[in-house]
């Protein structure tokens, strides 16, 4: 067996176990779901077990307390496969009274019908996603967002050239790719895209898809990364292969894809703002990890790197995955923002006590100096009387070193971060 590796969920199921009876953890398939459960599991039930399967779903439908029998916490491994077992776990932790019973996993989303009861109080929910870098061992982590929001002084160098960030997307951040050779990586994640298109699609709401369209859907998301792409936009890509294809079904396809973690647009901020300035309310376009979206425009690390362009946009989509993985795990939030002055931020990190900090992705440094500018205007823009001023103001680069500029904005690779 292969060694375990860390997750910064980890603590979190631990935390949440001493805490509530149950824990839910979703996600996109292959991102290590069932390995962190069983890491803190006792006893474990694998619904897609072969071997297993039918008598299992029998059971569920029959007298599924008894598929809840085992040493506690107890891991039901792709519960949706059996929705009735929602509701069996959250009665049994009403009967029983104790923390720490069970583990669910799940890669899809089911229909609320399926569920009795929401499990509020009773079962709470842990969101987790491919690797960022610092847990694949691919940043260094010397400068920590503790750091930042301690306004401290920092000093790093990041490990990696541009080359590195290139072959980093198109490698993908799925924990069976670490240590392997960035041939095998592409392969994986082409595997992983191929099955998207042909079965787990599928898998959100039990309807069958042209897999045809699916990867033109894909296609023109990928595209369209880290931009606010409206459906419109995207539909009008679509349908220059398909003539068929109307807005509702690409929004139909879109929702399924965010339903089996595949699609993670970031959402919009909206901020007190001194001035009437409109606010845009549209969503970033992100795939939960970049390599999806390297796959579906056909680019491997030396096509990114003859076209920088692209090779940023997929490079924000990058930063954006690790900031989720590394915020969430502090209690915050991840937003993006744009006004309708052209004012922006790639990504906002928004903590309780109304802490927050802003941040410009800037692949090269010669970018940097405009970042700053970009992060001190819209510093200057918050009405302070109404919340708080930003605790920090970042650009995330992805070579050279970690450091504190003279008007305060933190320049840091993206090599040398974590939580």
């Amino acid at each position: 067996m292969s060694k375990y590796i860390e997750r910064l969920v980890d603590k979190t199921l631990k935390d949440e176990l001493e805490a509530f009876g149950a824990v839910l953890i979703t996600g996109p398939k292959w991102c290590g779901k069932t390995t962190t459960g069983l890491n803190q599991a006792k006893s474990t039930l694998f619904l897609q077990n072969p071997d297993e399967r039918e008598q299992n779903l029998r059971l569920a439908d029959i007298k599924p307390s008894l598929l809840l029998e085992g040493d506690n916490p107890r891991l039901i491994d792709e519960w949706q496969d059996a929705p009735q077992l929602w509701d069996a776990v959250r009665f049994s932790v009403d009967q029983r009274g104790e923390i720490g019973l069970y583990i669910l996993t799940g890669s899809t989303s089911v229909y609320e019908s399926a569920i009795a009861h929401s499990g509020t109080g009773r079962i709470s929910r842990l969101h987790m996603r491919t690797m960022s870098l610092y847990e694949s061992g691919d940043s260094n982590g010397e400068v920590s967002i503790k750091n930042l929001i301690n306004g401290e002084e920092i000093a790093s160098k990041s490990p990696h050239d541009i080359e590195d960030i290139a072959e980093l997307i198109v490698g993908g951040g799925w924990p069976a790719s670490v240590g392997k050779e960035l041939h095998v990586k592409q392969r994986q994640v082409a595997g992983y895209c191929r099955a998207i298109i042909n079965t787990e699609i599928s898998t959100a709401d039990g309807i069958e898809r042209n897999a045809d369209k699916v990867e033109h859907v894909l296609r023109s998301y990928s595209r369209h990364i880290s931009s606010q792409a409206t459906i419109k936009t995207i539909t009008a890509d679509v349908t220059a292969n398909f003539d068929s294809i109307n807005r509702k079904t690409v929004s139909e396809y879109i929702d399924a894809l965010s339903k089996i973690f595949v699609i993670e647009d970031l959402t919009a901020w909206s901020p007190a703002l001194r001035s009437k300035t409109t606010i845009s309310t549209s969503p970033t376009r992100h795939f939960v990890d970049p390599a999806i979206a390297a796959y579906f425009l056909n680019a491997n690390s030396k096509d990114l790197l003859n076209d920088l362009e692209t090779l940023g946009l997929l490079f924000e989509s990058l930063v954006i995955r690790d900031l989720r993985v590394y915020v969430e795990n502090l209690e915050g939030n991840l937003f993006h923002y744009r006004d309708h002055s052209g004012q922006e931020a790639d990504a906002i990190l928004h903590f309780r006590n109304g802490i927050w900090g802003a941040v410009e992705v800037k692949l090269g440094n010669k970018a940097i100096d405009y970042g700053a500018e970009n992060l001190l205007r819209l510093k200057e823009k918050i009405d302070t009387d109404k919340m708080n001023s930003p605790s920090f103001l970042v650009v995330i680069t992805g070579s050279g070193y970690a450091y504190k500029r003279p008007d305060g904005v933190y320049v840091i690779p993206i090599g040398c971060l974590r939580n």
